[in-house]
């Protein structure tokens, strides 16, 4: 009798910890999928683990699970075993609670439609203005390659400045977004992603904006550390140009 009471207080106390082990549900969609593997992924000391699958077959509705400590990107991986090589890959910005993330097959990463969090509606609004950059930046690529060919000297010098002009747009812009949303964990998020390499003061005042429960989160912390060793090589540079 003892050991029954025993084994169903264990069973108890086992329902209870798994229970608490789940704070993160996605859910969703992939119109034309009728076969695969779909993988929840996390990078976790600079690796991608998976820390939930689901098989799909026949059904192209999906259920993923895990527990989250905090907000932090995740990826939506899915595995195609329909002979086409290109498998697709989706991230985002995952929060506790329930998420959904529905796209297609053909266009896995492009057609995603992702809801539940705010993070993550804040990042797509960042994106959105950061491909501008990015297409600002391919088109002086050409004409940078274009004035190469001609060895115009003055039209590299030109291609040069334009570039310098919009990295410093683009800083100035992604340091803006940060402080103005300085309560969510995108914030230091976009300073590791898009500004990393930016002047060491920029980041600084970033991170020093951050309310405190940001500057305690994952990137708010990587944020932290990037700081500190831009600024102890910084001091190192300046200590061999004094020596030289």
């Amino acid at each position: 009798m003892k050991k029954l009471v025993v084994f169903s207080l264990i069973a108890v106390l086992l329902t209870a910890c798994s229970s608490k082990e789940v704070n993160f549900t996605l859910t969703g969609n992939i119109k034309g999928l009728k076969k695969g593997k779909l993988y929840l992924q996390k990078i976790e000391d600079t690796l991608i683990v998976n820390v939930d699958s689901v098989e799909i077959n026949g059904d192209s509705d999906y259920l993923l699970e895990t527990h989250l400590k905090e907000p932090e990107i995740l990826f939506l991986y899915l595995d195609k075993v329909d002979g086409d090589k290109n498998d697709d890959i989706i991230e985002f910005f995952a929060e506790e609670g329930e998420m959904t993330i529905n796209t297609s097959l053909k266009n896995f990463t492009y057609d995603a439609e992702v809801k539940g969090s705010a993070n993550q509606q804040k990042l797509e609004e960042f994106k959105g203005i950061v491909k501008r950059f990015n297409n600002q930046h391919l088109d002086l690529i050409k004409e940078n390659f274009e004035a190469q060919q001609k060895e115009d000297e003055e039209g590299l010098i030109a291609v040069n400045n334009k570039y310098e002009n919009l990295l410093r747009r683009k800083y100035l812009y992604t340091v803006n977004f940060a402080m103005n949303h300085k309560n969510l964990e995108v914030s230091p998020y976009v300073m590791l992603t898009e500004a990393f390499d930016a002047n060491t003061k920029y980041l600084d005042t970033v991170y020093n904006s951050l309310e405190k429960n940001i500057r305690k989160s994952k990137y708010g912390k990587e944020l932290k550390t990037l700081i500190k060793q831009r600024e102890k090589t910084e001091k190192l540079e300046e200590k061999v140009e004094k020596e030289n």
